[in-house]
């Protein structure tokens, strides 16, 4: 026997074809008896002779005179399907029914035939004759029920040599068509493996010790067939279950790299690549059919093989296979139970970028193909698209294979906060009406980003970048309205895409976030008429913020501090703010100057709450500030109000506030842009080549000056001053600068801020929608000011359009503006200088005629982003009527 043939029957012993459900001894199980050789060999028996009744039922004897009504050869056999005849061949077994002998017209079948006797007697036949059958079947692969890299090649050379490859293209299409086969195929060898077989060869070994191999080989494989081993078959013997433990997580017995030599050597020739889709498809409906009704992985987690196998395929993504075969295979996949993600996740998670970046196009074509050779609207809506749905959450496992491949901080963490946030006095009467408050359930957190122990916040920077993952013809034809109920409801029936944010872009996201406002600003207002009516107390269903215009700071925190210690569940309600002298109703725009006025007040440096660095343009916390942690509570509650109430704030933090708000904390690397002057000067440090303590001495005690220049000192360990920064010990001092200048210093001023923050947003989808660069986004809007955009995306009213005279000169006045006359004019007519979410294009902006030729100057309604014009006679006079009015507009009053 030679080395190939031996590894053939260790691994994989001769069995018949068998469709992926199963083969036609799966439930045999023999009775055990005491002396394992007699045993063996008795399995051996009985093996072999349930593949001929299985062949015989199948393929037939080959003589067409055969008068046996249990033979596909007789005439009048009814013929059967696979499954069908796996069954009737082991009842055939049962009652010694009659075997026929093959023909000699017809090939011998893939497994070596035993004598008929055998059953009854002794599992020896004619050993000669049983060594021909072998190399006969092994010239037509058709005992090849599994797939080595070695068994490839040999195949595939052989086929080379009489240019016909149709036996590779029948051997792949059995392989990777059956379930079980792949799972089987591609294992990794083990060493003492190898060694075992190497001490088994020998060039001139008698048939004796062949046969007796071969027959310990089959034994092993009923063994494996029975129900009582089924669960843990690894194909490398009859340790199992072992096996399996010594896997790492992110390991699977499969060698990957062998693969991808495989395929590509193969997919370079068509056939053979038509070989893979056919299989595939056939493959993928029993696949799906495993993992939901039979917990298959659970019983044997080398099931991921397949997957794994199958995601290798670089042609996933051609256009032959999106059609059937990678819906198929999506949906398959989508079944995976969670501990399977997760293993698949951290598996790809070390895969390189090119390997990542292939698989994320893989399934955002399909989705994209989906997406557009489908339409899609409020009647069809593509969250009942199966194919579009199985790929995102296929899609996700990529993601945070994505996140877990990148750059990870899983340390610095925030503390949280050591006060709950004090629930609303309306707790009582909401159980009462039988209403639950949404927060007791806590934040939303996906189940994968649970099983894995990991969050997205944790990770600096991805494989790739987030971007990739956003699918832009789907934000398109996403029905956000219905996709935001699925969400909040939470069925097994309707998938929500809000459940996979990272394929949603920020636009889409803002959209989702303002439904949730919007639908418990409503939700509060019922609680209030409720509790009005029960209490009967006066009607309040709003927010109401009356101010004066020059003491806005003092009205507007007076009155928000006390509602926060009163009914925090107040700032829920819809914003309404009024200016003490002014006659403009809010509705939206008012709101939109009050936050405006606020921010500036409280962000002016001579209050001494925020620092402002003239380098980087932007506020930091003040250390040493005189106000109390109740003045940073509510600057937090505006900042939160403003993202509630939709509306854009000009402020400028470093990202790190933004991480920070999301739990995480700063760090060395967020200096970057926070402080980028010592950023650099630590860098230098950690960098320098030289002796530090000599070159430089500098010790654990540092200094730095407050808002009014006196210095102060801080030891970064005890007795710092007379603890030298040393080569060994510098990154310790970076770290621990880092951590004093961003967290330690402003602890007190941060939590109070962050509190604030998070009593307007803690019952919110904020965190878990959105990353920290998408909140700042969500909180500034675009500083990009694409006015063009703006052109195409308004509409116009009152009897003008687009090819009005005065229409025309309008945009051309307006784009010969400065950067800063556009600010006051998007100031003016919006109530905003901030471009929203998405950028100016986003912006509903309305032009209604206001009359004729007037000097009136023009007006706005900031609160719909409405410009009323006037038709003014010459372009001069436009110029300088609007000019006047976006200079000097201040109040609201009415028209």
């Amino acid at each position: 026997m030679n080395s190939d043939e031996k590894e053939d029957c260790e691994c994989a012993p001769p069995q018949a074809e068998t469709s992926p459900a199963g083969g036609p001894y799966r439930e045999y199980e023999e009775p055990e008896i005491e002396n394992p050789e007699a045993s063996r060999m008795k399995r051996a028996a009985a093996k072999h002779l349930i593949e001929r009744y299985y062949h015989q039922l199948t393929e037939g004897c080959g003589n067409e005179s055969c008068s046996n009504s249990w033979c596909a050869s007789s005439v009048g056999f009814n013929r059967m399907d696979n499954n069908a005849a796996a069954v009737k061949a082991l009842e055939l077994y049962k009652v010694n029914a009659k075997l026929c002998d093959p023909h000699p017209s017809k090939k011998v079948t893939a497994s070596a035939h035993l004598d008929s006797s055998a059953h009854s007697n002794s599992a020896s036949s004619n050993r000669k004759s049983n060594h021909k059958d072998v190399h006969s079947v092994r010239d037509n692969f058709k005992d090849v029920n599994y797939l080595t890299e070695e068994k490839v090649y040999e195949i595939l050379d052989i086929c080379g040599e009489k240019e016909d490859y149709s036996p590779l293209i029948r051997v792949i299409g059995r392989v990777f068509s059956s379930a079980e086969g792949l799972v089987q195929s591609f294992r990794r060898s083990k060493p003492h493996t190898k060694e075992e077989l190497k001490s088994l060869q020998g060039k001139d070994e008698d048939k004796d010790e062949d046969e007796k191999e071969a027959a310990a080989c089959s034994a092993t494989a009923m063994e494996e067939d029975s129900p009582a081993s089924s669960s843990s078959r690894l194909g490398e013997g009859s340790s199992g279950e072992n096996d399996v433990q010594k896997l790492a997580p992110d390991e699977v017995s499969v060698d990957i790299e062998a693969v991808r030599r495989v395929y590509e050597r193969l997919l370079s020739n068509e056939k053979i690549e038509a070989a893979f889709l056919n299989a595939l498809v056939y493959l993928s409906p029993n696949v799906e059919c495993d993992l939901t009704y039979h917990n298959v992985y659970s019983r044997d987690p080398n099931y991921l093989n397949l997957f794994v196998i199958v995601m290798e395929n670089s042609n996933l993504h051609s256009p032959e296979y999106l059609e059937i075969a990678l819906p198929q295979f999506c949906k398959a996949m989508s079944k995976l139970p969670l501990p399977a993600q997760a293993k698949l996740a951290c598996l790809w998670s070390h895969y390189g970028a090119e390997q990542i970046q292939r698989m994320v196009e893989t399934f955002q074509q399909l989705i994209t193909y989906k997406v557009i050779s489908n339409e899609f609207n409020s009647r069809n809506l593509v969250n009942d698209d199966d194919a579009v749905v199985a790929a995102t959450k296929c899609l996700k496992i990529v993601y945070y294979a994505n996140v877990l491949g990148g750059d990870l901080d899983m340390e610095h963490n925030e503390d949280e906060d050591e006060e709950p946030i004090p629930e609303s006095s309306e707790l009582t009467l909401q159980e009462l009406l039988g209403e639950e408050r949404r927060n007791k359930k806590g934040p939303r957190v996906d189940p994968l980003e649970t099983e894995l122990g990991i969050r997205t916040n944790d990770c600096r920077r991805p494989l790739i970048a987030f971007e990739e993952f956003v699918n832009e013809p789907l934000n398109e034809v996403l029905e956000m309205d219905k996709d935001y109920t699925f969400f909040k409801v939470e069925t097994e029936n309707k998938f929500s895409f809000m459940t996979c944010p990272f394929i949603l872009n920020a636009v889409t996201k803002n959209l989702g976030l303002y439904y949730d406002n919007r639908i418990r600003m409503y939700s509060e207002r019922r609680i209030t008429v409720l509790y009005s009516l029960v209490q009967g107390q006066q009607l309040n269903p709003y927010l109401r913020l009356k101010v004066r215009r020059d003491h806005i700071i003092d009205d507007a925190l007076v009155r928000l501090e006390m509602i926060a210690m009163e009914n925090p569940a107040d700032l829920k309600k819809q914003l309404y703010v009024e200016f003490e002298g002014e006659q403009g109703v809010d509705e939206g725009g008012v709101s939109k100057e009050f936050f405006q006025l606020v921010v500036e007040e409280i962000f002016n440096p001579d209050i001494g709450m925020f620092t402002y660095d003239e380098r980087t343009k932007l506020f930091w916390f003040n250390p040493s500030s005189f106000e109390n942690e109740g003045q940073y509570t509510l600057i937090g509650i505006v900042l939160g109000l403003a993202i509630y109430n939709n509306c854009i704030l000009d402020v400028h933090f470093p990202m790190v506030v933004y991480r920070k708000l999301m739990g995480k904390k700063g760090t060395f690397r967020d200096l970057a842009d926070a402080n980028p002057v010592l950023y650099q000067s630590l860098k230098e440090l950690l960098e320098y080549e030289g002796s530090v303590e000599e070159d430089m001495m500098i010790t654990f005690q540092i200094s730095h000056t407050d808002l009014f220049g006196n210095p102060l000192m801080y030891d970064l360990r005890e007795n710092g001053d007379k603890i030298p920064v040393t080569n060994e010990n510098r990154k310790e001092f970076v770290a621990q600068y880092a951590e004093y200048m961003l967290n330690k210093s402003v602890e007190k001023q941060f939590k109070a801020f962050r509190r604030g923050f998070h009593m307007v947003t803690n019952e919110s989808p904020l965190k878990y929608l959105f990353r920290p660069e998408e909140i700042e986004l969500l909180i500034c809007g675009s500083r990009n000011l694409d006015f063009l955009a703006l052109e195409e995306t308004t509409e116009y009213d009152g009897g003008y359009n687009r090819d009005s005279r005065i229409i025309k000169e309008f945009w051309e006045t307006l784009h010969s503006f400065g950067e800063e006359q556009k600010r006051f004019f998007l100031q003016f007519t919006t109530g905003t200088d901030r471009a929203p979410v998405g950028g100016l294009g986003k912006l509903k902006m309305i032009i209604a005629k206001n009359g004729p030729d007037t000097d009136r100057l023009p007006t706005s309604h900031t609160c719909f982003n409405v410009l009323l014009l006037p038709e003014y006679s010459c372009r001069e006079k436009l110029k300088e009527r609007l000019l006047k009015a976006i200079t000097y507009a201040k109040g609201f009053g009415m028209l």
